[in-house]
């Protein structure tokens, strides 16, 4: 059984550059909760409970978003508050999670190899804070059934519109069942007519703790950094690994425009919010489309 998950969330979040000068892009909100608790909430829904967070410079704000606020609730006590003072206390006592600063922003693969010693020769599930995944069984949980069935290291994809794969890490792969595939290939951000396959790197992983020896055998890639990708690419030259193409929806939010769009996805999945943003984006639409006619 996997017990232990790793989260790296040390990136400085280049891409969402002034909103991340002072603030972690993994703290952004979706709706009304921060990005990265969506993904606490995926590893403790496949009773994933031993949480390592890889941290690094000016990301003190996720230790305190699931630390407790004694100010905070006795004022929303004194309020009256106490749904929401439930609802803060529960984040608080989500589960029990550990960090560890990676010192340089040396790349994925390095910030992986500090849970060397946490993992302690166990494998684990390592699951990325940039994406954001809905399903009826967590995506994690889905690959944890493949691991207890194969033993071995998989990685969960999806199928992505052939102008997009220059976006992600696609595989190559050869197909032994539905949706699974033994990995032989990894390529980075390949142009359209260099790609393998449509299947994109999801960010979620299962990982055998033989994973740490690739990474230190791995060479600085691009930007001076050690890329999980090349280290996976070794690794499957030695061991069977496995990809999974899961059941469910992964919100890309990665970059401005997705991650807009999942907000308004998320809020159209709310009970509370949904009659009131439909009606804003018709109101919307339809005052964009009397300007576009008037100009005509």
């Amino acid at each position: 059984m996997i017990k232990k998950a790793v989260i790296p969330a040390a990136g400085s979040g280049t891409r969402f550059l002034p909103l991340t000068k002072a603030q972690p892009k993994e703290m952004l909100p979706i709706v009304d909760s921060p990005t990265i608790q969506y993904v606490i909430e995926e590893a403790l829904q496949a009773q994933i409970n031993d949480l390592l967070i890889i941290t690094g410079r000016s990301k003190r704000a996720i230790e305190d978003h699931f630390d407790r606020s004694f100010e905070l609730e006795q004022q929303l006590k004194e309020k009256g508050d106490l749904k929401l003072l439930e609802r803060i206390q529960q984040i608080a006592n989500l589960t029990n999670i550990h960090y560890i600063r990676q010192k340089e922003q040396k790349g994925l693969g390095d910030a992986i190899s500090y849970a060397e010693q946490h993992v302690y020769q166990e494998p684990f599930a390592v699951l990325l804070g940039d994406s954001v995944i809905s399903a009826e069984e967590s995506c994690i949980g889905q690959l944890i059934k493949l691991y207890q069935r194969f033993g071995a290291s998989i990685l969960a994809v999806e199928e992505v519109p052939p102008d997009k794969v220059h976006r992600y890490g696609i595989i190559k792969g050869q197909k032994i069942a539905d949706d699974l595939y033994l990995l032989e290939d990894l390529i980075e951000k390949p142009k359209p007519n260099e790609a393998p396959s449509n299947l994109a790197i999801a960010g979620r992983y299962i990982f055998t703790p033989n994973i740490f020896e690739f990474l230190k055998k791995t060479p600085k890639g691009k930007g001076d950094e050690i890329q999980l990708t090349d280290a996976i690419k070794l690794m499957a030259k030695k061991h069977a690994f496995y990809a999974f193409k899961f059941k469910g929806k992964r919100y890309d939010i990665g970059n401005k425009l997705e991650f807009l769009k999942t907000n308004i996805e998320f809020a159209l999945d709310r009970a509370d919010f949904r009659d009131e943003i439909l009606k804003f984006l018709q109101e919307t639409l339809d005052k964009h489309q009397k300007a576009v006619e008037n100009r005509q």
